[in-house]
């Protein structure tokens, strides 16, 4: 999608202060930390701030990020008898990742003896225990999506110690490299570049570095917090169907809801304190209210590349981590964020990308 078209999926703190006419796209950008505009009919400003019972902390505020880049000049290697990709990063400073999509390479990586390399220059970051992908491009004030574009990081999105990423032309390390929360609504932002973050970043951005061949643990159905050093175990595939999360009158539709705004998902109006449910099985990869125009969030990894995501949580009921089946009770709705009335914001998303929910749910 081009970067001027305005999008929905939000995470807003000071539209007033930070987003003016015609914004583009929020989080993390390479001018600071910005927001996306509001979703269609959403107040210019805040509402007071509500907290949202039962959110966890966002993980990637538990660990500051050390910004180590090193700058690499780009070259030509020639493959050595008994060369591996990660091996050739290593001795070059490129990241293993970089290299392959410079040359086109894909899964296993095979290479030949005699082969020519590109070795793609840049600045690097060496990836450190802990570090999630959202406060790395906080610390260089990046835009997280631009890194996983320059690096073509896939689904599960977990980060490994040493890794060496790719940062796009301008990064630069900000004052002070950790991550901080964002202003909660109705508050002054504070304090420079404080954290605003979006769904896609915290899909692929909020998992903890873990060192190679580390096992993840398989999700578990209890609602037991998963330390936010550990990452996620998301499904390999997904083979079910989606059911609806609540049942109730079709407030807006996906797609183009006037004044060039654009809705990622569906609104469905809810009685305050009505349960909505999991549409489907999968393993709850967030459970908070950072995103602040949906309030009280949860996004549910199903495998495959699918997402599906929750917004305006009165109260949630699940956390990080959770293994939940189709029909499980997430929470309960209500009208927190930017909602006007008690709601539920409804999103599916495919290899990152928002998609008609209406096209998979069944017909009612």
């Amino acid at each position: 999608m081009a970067r001027g078209r305005k999008r929905i999926d939000t995470g807003l703190a000071l539209m007033a202060a930070l987003c003016v006419a015609g914004c583009i796209p929020g989080g993390v950008t390479s001018r600071g930390l910005e927001p996306e505009i509001t979703e269609a009919g959403a107040p210019a400003a805040p509402p007071a701030a509500e907290p949202v019972a039962g959110s966890d902390a966002p993980v990637w505020e538990s660990r500051s990020v050390a910004a180590n880049a090193s700058d690499v000049t780009g070259t030509r290697y020639t493959v050595q008898p008994g060369d591996t990709l990660r091996g050739i990063g290593n001795r070059t400073g490129a990241g293993s990742e970089a290299i392959a999509a410079a040359n086109g390479l894909s899964a296993p990586y095979l290479l030949r003896p005699g082969q020519q390399l590109t070795i793609p220059g840049g600045r690097y970051h060496t990836v450190a225990q802990g570090e999630t992908g959202i406060a790395i491009a906080h610390a260089y004030r990046v835009a997280w999506s631009d890194i996983v574009t320059l690096n073509a990081l896939e689904e599960p999105y977990i980060l490994r110690v040493g890794q060496k990423l790719k940062l796009p032309a301008g990064a630069q390390i900000a004052a002070p490299a950790t991550a901080t929360p964002a202003a909660r609504p109705g508050t002054a932002q504070g304090r420079i570049g404080a954290l605003v973050v979006n769904i896609d970043d915290v899909v692929t951005g909020s998992q903890p570095a873990i060192a190679e061949d580390t096992p993840v643990p398989a999700a578990k159905p209890a609602r037991a917090p998963v330390a936010a050093t550990v990452p996620v175990a998301v499904p390999q595939a997904f083979s079910g169907r989606f059911t609806w999360p609540l049942t109730g009158t079709l407030l807006t539709r996906y797609g183009p809801v006037g004044k060039g705004q654009i809705s990622n998902g569906i609104d469905i109006a809810a009685v305050r304190g009505q349960a909505f449910r999991a549409a489907a099985d999968g393993v709850v990869s967030y459970a908070g209210s950072e995103v602040a125009i949906y309030g009280g969030l949860i996004l549910v990894s199903h495998g495959g590349g699918w997402v599906s995501a929750y917004g305006h949580a009165e109260r949630i009921d699940v956390t990080r981590g959770q293994a939940v089946k189709a029909g499980q009770v997430l929470g309960i709705a209500g009208q927190s964020g930017f909602a006007e009335t008690p709601k539920l914001h409804f999103e599916l998303r495919k290899d990152r990308k928002p998609v008609d929910p209406l096209l998979y749910l069944p017909k009612n």
